[in-house]
């Protein structure tokens, strides 16, 4: 295992793409329905809902039957949670822990979230993408007709095999940093052997501290045919940037896949299109998602894919614990290529010169949120600077 990395290439693992919650969120539920000894749930954002409801009662009933549950939500992203369904996580055989409680009088570590989302259970089989547990996922036709409601386009992978206890070392190593309560050891570790894909867990910890980034980084370099990359919130660093134009420059099929219209944060939205320009300008193809608001988080180069929580940008590389599965599968290439396929014809391509024709109004926005950006990371360094 290469230094910087927590847990090595493990090649006997199923990994299946599950797009949209009425793809992910049934067999989650069926997962906590079926489980034997113990359940881990890991989230960032999670709100009082129809959603939420549903795991809460399936939950419950796992809980009946003695099996024990752990929870960790982070604090700030669970801000919405209703002081009724808080009382309801605590429950017999349910450990519920929230993730570094926010206080204004410890800003600076405050700023330390938990971005991962995880569903372990009995170290057998897991969850893992970057959906959380709300209803902004829920996309029924009612909703769909409205393009003020959210209805997130994300995605999970469903997860057999070896991988799935570093998820779930991965998560103990959190858990014991809030909880003194010692999990469940795992006892049944058999694995069959007619699983036979390759992936290794990576993970974001802090400055420095960032697989995700390091091996995409090493992943675009070393690629010779495309790189496509979704991301809802592209405000990601200068090395990035370059090696995207430095691939488009080689003849690489370079693409983003970014939020159009509908966002949860327009101003980031409207930041991150300052980038464009340059990228344009050195081949890199760039689509805007039309319909929904795109959340879902994918770097595909070549054979190589990473899935998970991680967003490209400076504020999730510099504060938060994230984790990405890395894969490498002729089959899973292949269901992310049609993914992205699907995704590409349901947006706009953004071209060079359609970009420098784009109205003043525009313009002035991405100038004020390019600006509001480039204060908050200012803060930021500052506040790094005074705690050193």
């Amino acid at each position: 295992m290469k230094a910087g990395y927590s847990f090595p290439w493990r090649h006997q693992n199923s990994f299946q793409l599950l797009v949209d919650s009425k793809h992910f969120y049934p067999p989650m539920l069926a997962a906590i329905e079926n489980a034997r000894h113990f359940i881990i749930l890991e989230q960032y954002l999670v709100s009082s809902g129809q959603v939420l409801e549903q795991f809460i009662q399936a939950l419950t009933k796992a809980a009946q039957r003695g099996i024990q549950i752990f929870i960790l939500f982070d604090d700030y992203g669970t801000r919405t949670i209703s002081q009724a369904d808080r009382q309801r996580l605590k429950q017999q055989n349910m450990y519920f822990v929230s993730y570094n409680p926010f206080q204004w009088q410890k800003l600076y570590s405050s700023m330390r979230r938990n971005h991962r989302k995880l569903l372990l259970v009995d170290n057998k089989i897991a969850y893992v993408g970057g959906a959380g547990l709300s209803d902004d996922y829920q996309a029924t036709q009612d909703k769909l007709d409205d393009r003020k409601l959210m209805n997130w386009h994300d995605i999970m992978l469903e997860i057999e095999g070896q991988v799935v206890s570093d998820w779930y070392q991965s998560f103990e190593q959190i858990w014991q940093t809030s909880s003194p309560l010692a999990l469940p050891v795992p006892t049944d570790t058999n694995i069959s052997a007619e699983l036979s894909q390759s992936g290794r867990v990576l993970l974001a910890r802090g400055p420095g501290r960032n697989s995700i980034i390091k091996s995409a980084l090493r992943n675009i370099k070393r690629s010779k045919q495309q790189v496509w990359i979704a991301t809802p919130y592209f405000l990601t660093t200068r090395k990035l940037r370059h090696a995207l134009s430095s691939a488009a420059k080689r003849n690489v099929d370079v693409r983003l896949l970014l939020p159009g219209p509908i966002s949860d944060h327009p101003w980031i939205s409207h930041a991150a299109r300052r980038y464009y320009r340059r990228l344009l300008h050195n081949g890199v193809k760039i689509y805007e998602y039309q319909p929904r608001f795109l959340h879902a988080k994918i770097i595909l180069a070549d054979d190589w894919i990473s899935i998970g929580s991680s967003n490209l940008d400076r504020w999730n590389q510099f504060w938060n614990l994230d984790a990405n599965q890395a894969v490498r599968d002729e089959s899973l290439v292949k269901q992310t290529r049609h993914l992205f396929e699907t995704d590409f014809k349901l947006s706009e391509l953004i071209t060079y010169p359609i970009w420098k024709h784009r109205p003043w109004r525009q313009r002035f926005s991405e100038w004020w949120a390019s600006y509001a950006v480039h204060m908050i990371q200012w803060l930021v360094y500052l506040a790094s600077r005074m705690r050193k």
